[in-house]
């Protein structure tokens, strides 16, 4: 039986999230990578298939479940390890998020089985897919940092201070402050004094939700009010500080269980309703 080639499929863009130098998605059945190198680190992950790949000379595999990460400036290469070839994930990160001190590590143990890691570096992507998502992205790639590094030290290193009792009242005060124009992470974290991770731990034990998820409910909140008024949904969106209509629609929906134009509508047929003067 002759085997049908499946299309190569690719998606590559650069998102507004510092650290991230390069989403990359793809689907190959028969292209093999010669050896090059990249001045990012490459964090992969193989969603259908495996990759069959060599660095620094060694040869290494994607089994099921595993993250690969390749340091920067190490060739290497990479083959479909099966006969339908592999689908991956990549995401390109900068020296911001790991030093050259880890390079070394990466290298001895590029393939880290580990579940929760993969998890959070799904779950990134999935933030990283919509451009105004930033504050979820920067939040998620914070742990997947984290967690890299702590498979990759060989000495663990010393944990930030833990922020003090009042710094998730300070991060919300300032969410509140900034919620149209939004704020980054690295930012907040910076005006709170707070290591990025534990501000948004600490953030998620007071209130029960990440800084992200707070936000996209205040700027839904804000949202239903200016609809009731007779703001049109795609004036509602910029004017509370999403991305778009239908960055606003996806959020709304989810949250309230319909649309902004369904919800806006709504309001007016019950004035319709209302009975005239006598």
């Amino acid at each position: 039986m002759t085997r049908v080639s499946r299309p190569q499929e690719i998606s590559a863009w650069r998102p507004s999230v510092a650290g991230v130098v390069e989403v990359f998605h793809a689907r190959f059945t028969e292209h093999a990578y010669p050896m090059h190198v990249h001045d990012a680190w490459t964090l992969l992950i193989v969603d259908d298939g495996a990759v069959r790949y060599d660095l620094d000379r060694h040869q290494h595999g994607t089994p099921d479940g595993t993250v690969s990460l390749l340091p920067p400036q190490v060739p290497h290469n990479g083959s479909p390890a099966t006969p339908d070839g592999f689908r991956k994930r990549v995401l390109y990160l900068d020296m911001t998020q790991l030093d050259a001190s880890l390079i070394g590590p990466a290298v001895d143990t590029p393939d880290l089985a580990d579940p929760l890691l993969r998890a959070r570096v799904a779950r990134l992507h999935t933030a990283l897919a919509d451009p105004g998502d930033a504050l979820e992205a920067e939040s998620r790639l914070a742990f997947v940092g984290e967690r890299l590094r702590g498979h990759l030290r060989p000495v663990a290193a010393p944990e930030p201070p833990r922020p003090g009792p009042g710094v998730a009242r300070d991060l919300r005060e300032l969410l509140d402050e900034r919620l149209r124009e939004g704020v980054t992470l690295a930012e907040a974290a910076r005006l709170v004094h707070a290591h990025p991770t534990h501000l948004v731990r600490a953030f998620s034990a007071a209130y029960a939700m990440p800084p992200h998820q707070y936000v996209t409910a205040r700027r839904v909140d804000l949202a239903r009010r200016l609809l009731l008024e007779g703001v049109s949904p795609g004036e509602a969106a910029g004017a509370v500080g999403f991305h778009d209509q239908s960055h606003l629609t996806r959020h709304f929906k989810r949250i309230a269980g319909t649309t902004p134009g369904r919800f806006a509508r709504s309001r007016g047929a019950r004035e319709a309703r209302r009975p005239g003067p006598l």
